[in-house]
């Protein structure tokens, strides 16, 4: 385990951009393999609270994951198949390694809780802009779509560190 706390901060944010890249560009089974070993090097080497920190990446990716189902079955989000049953696993992977931010290079953003009803509505609703940029989802009308988008991510960023800082309180 890292003992620099901004080692560890530099090396959650490295991994996660890299495992978002990863999942957009190779997004079948690539992608979300990478995470899953980028996910093996964050608990190894960056978290502390391993257990916990594990429980709370499961309850956010869920929600995460849910979260982009609604959007798939809303028309918000498409895939170009139109036949979405499920969250796509290279979604689910993302959500994986985004949680582990919050407790690590997202972490000073719950310290000034109006950041993240000002960072998350345009930060969230740009990662799925710059995903459609790649060609892996598609906003099928643009301007409603940024907007669920944002709205979304208004509810959900916020509400994930809250839901860390109450149940989680040892990961803040």
């Amino acid at each position: 385990m890292i003992t620099s706390e901004t080692t560890r901060n530099v090396l959650n944010f490295i991994l996660f951009q890299i495992g978002w890249f990863a999942c957009v560009a190779y997004p079948h089974l690539l992608g979300p393999l990478l995470v899953l070993v980028f996910l093996a090097i964050h608990f190894a080497l960056v978290s502390q609270n391993r257990f916990t920190e594990l429980q709370f990446i499961g309850l956010g990716t869920v929600a995460g994951a849910l979260l982009d189902g609604l959007w798939f079955r809303l028309g918000v989000l498409d895939d170009g198949t139109g036949a979405v049953l499920i969250t796509p696993p290279w979604l689910v992977a993302i959500w994986a390694i985004f949680m582990t931010t919050l407790s690590h290079s997202l972490n000073w953003m719950s310290r000034k809780v109006w950041l993240a009803f000002v960072f998350a509505p345009v930060a969230g609703p740009f990662a799925y802009w710059s995903a459609s940029k790649i060609g892996i989802v598609e906003l099928p009308q643009l301007a409603p779509s940024l907007i669920a988008l944002a709205i979304g991510w208004l509810v959900i960023f916020p509400l994930l560190l809250f839901v860390r800082k109450s149940l989680y309180p040892e990961l803040a």
